[in-house]
C-alpha cells in the first residue's frame, strides 16, 4: 500500500490535532486517525477520564467510530495514524480489526517518561510474537507527537493513568 508522504503527514497531523483537542478537554495526549483509500473513517482522542473507561484509548475510540461509520467489524485495507505507539491492547484491536498499517509518532518510552503506566512491549515485538501481518511504521513526525506530552504536562488538570 503506497500512500503519498503529503497524505501521511496530513493524516498524522489530524491525529495530532485530535490529541490537542483532547488535552484542551482534560484528556491525555493521544490521538488517532483511521484512513482507507485516502478517505477518513474516523479521528479520535483519548477519552479515558471523560468516560471513566480505561479502554477508551485514542486508537480504540477511533476503531469503534470507524466500525460504526463503515457498519463493519473489518477495517481491512485501512491505516491508523497514532500519535504514540499503540499499547498491547490497542495493537491487538488493530490486528483484530484487520487494520493493514500502523503509523505512529512517539514511542512507548515517551509515554512512560511522561508518567503513563505502559507495558514495555513494543508493537514490533507484538507483531513478531503474534505473527501479525500488520505493517508498522514507527517514529513518523515523532518530534511533533512527543511535543504533545510537553503540552499536556503544562496542564494544571493533567492526570496520567
Amino acid at each position: 500500500m503506497a500512500i503519498r508522504l503529503e497524505a501521511q503527514e496530513k493524516y498524522m497531523r489530524l491525529a495530532i490535532a485530535k490529541a490537542q483537542e483532547g488535552i484542551a478537554k482534560g484528556q491525555t495526549p493521544f490521538g488517532a486517525c483511521i484512513v482507507k483509500d485516502e478517505a477518513i473513517l474516523s479521528c479520535a482522542h483519548n477519552a479515558v477520564w471523560d468516560t471513566t473507561d480505561i479502554t477508551a484509548h485514542a486508537e480504540i475510540c477511533a476503531i469503534r467510530e470507524a466500525c460504526r461509520n463503515t457498519r463493519s467489524i473489518s477495517l481491512e485495507g485501512s491505516v491508523i495514524y497514532s500519535t504514540c505507539e499503540p499499547c498491547p491492547m490497542c495493537f491487538s484491536a488493530c490486528h483484530w480489526a484487520r487494520v493493514e498499517v500502523i503509523v505512529y509518532g512517539a514511542g512507548i518510552a515517551d509515554a512512560q517518561k511522561a508518567g503513563f503506566h505502559e507495558l514495555a512491549i513494543s508493537d514490533l515485538q507484538m507483531k513478531d510474537l503474534g505473527r501479525s501481518p500488520l505493517t508498522i511504521i514507527p517514529g513518523f513526525l515523532a518530534g511533533e507527537c512527543v511535543a504533545l506530552f510537553d503540552l499536556w504536562s503544562r496542564q494544571e488538570t493533567k492526570k496520567a493513568y
